[in-house]
């Protein structure tokens, strides 16, 4: 899962900094069994940002803190449809 061509949505590109979105791909890459399914929340954590990356298949959590100037309050699912790997906004799904 995730070996395929990754997309972004327009709102993703817009709305989601670069080094998050890099971030994001890679910590899909640390899930031992993978779900098809990705869930990252984001939101400030005072000087940091926190990432909260979790899947419901083969239950999986891991929380992050990063620094960085921008802070982002979001929910983003990452989709495997067996083709291609989507990024996209909670809310465009």
């Amino acid at each position: 899962m995730f070996k395929n061509a990754k997309y972004l949505t327009r709102r993703v590109q817009l709305e989601i900094p670069v080094e998050l979105q890099i971030f994001m791909w890679s910590c899909i890459k640390s899930v031992p069994e993978p779900d098809y399914l990705q869930i990252f929340k984001l939101e400030s954590m005072k000087t940091m940002q926190k990432i909260t990356h979790e899947q419901e298949q083969s239950p999986f959590k891991r929380e992050y803190l990063i620094p960085t100037k921008r802070f982002i309050t979001a929910k983003v699912y990452v989709i495997d449809d067996g083709e291609h790997s989507t990024m996209l906004l909670a809310e465009e799904y």
